[in-house]
């Protein structure tokens, strides 16, 4: 598989923090490395940790993250749920990214074009904006144009929209990439220096969360 300059050093990065864990991760300190949930949210299902990352495909950040996170996702125990929310902020454009995103998870092909979206967005410069070039692209991708569009354009597909809209409202989303665990916890990372410190951050939240549900 061939990688990018940029992919390489992200994956080399990765490895080489595994080693080297910076100092201040020894203890995590509110207002520094993560703060409370103004108002407290409660997940799906109360008896699982919920680590949700709202993010956008437009958003540079989350492309660097997104194999990470994917990767560390895989890897989280039993007890652990993860969501993908992808948010808007009121742009067209993102608006119409965020339907693409439902609409691959609608039709099962999510794992297979995810970080595909961030490659033609933020790799090749494709400006996957409207309508029209979003289902030209995944056209291009081996997916039937018209059968597709009828996914992108569906009542379940709006719901699902609207659903991401209400979570990111709730959770009063500014900027992504942003992590929020047990629906308590945010993830800050003021002194985070690589996106993988901020998966460290979330390793540490989630045994918050816990070891607080087990003396509560």
């Amino acid at each position: 598989m061939h990688l990018s300059r940029r992919r390489f050093n992200r994956y080399l990065i990765a490895a080489i923090g595994v080693v080297a864990l910076p100092a201040w991760a020894k203890e995590l300190v509110e207002g520094r490395d993560w703060k409370p949930l103004a108002t407290p949210q409660a997940g799906d299902d109360p008896s699982k940790i919920e680590v949700l990352e709202f993010f956008a495909y437009g958003c540079p950040h989350c492309s660097d993250l997104n194999p990470l996170i994917k990767d560390w996702a895989a890897r989280l125990p039993e007890d652990v749920v993860f969501r993908r929310i992808p948010v808007t902020f009121g742009r067209k454009a993102w608006e119409n990214l965020a339907r693409l995103f439902h609409s691959l998870e609608y039709t099962g092909d999510l794992d297979r074009l995810d970080q595909a979206v961030f490659d033609a967005l933020h790799e090749r410069r494709e400006r996957l904006v409207t309508r029209d070039r979003i289902l030209d692209w995944v056209a291009d991708q081996g997916l039937e144009r018209e059968a597709f569009a009828k996914v992108f354009d569906s009542f379940g597909v709006q719901t699902r929209l609207a659903r991401s809209e209400q979570l990111a409202e709730r959770y009063r989303i500014s900027a992504v990439p942003q992590i929020v665990v047990d629906g308590r916890y945010v993830v800050v990372g003021k002194a985070a220096t690589r996106v993988e410190d901020l998966l460290m951050i979330a390793d540490e939240l989630i045994a918050k969360a816990r070891a607080e549900s087990q003396t509560g």
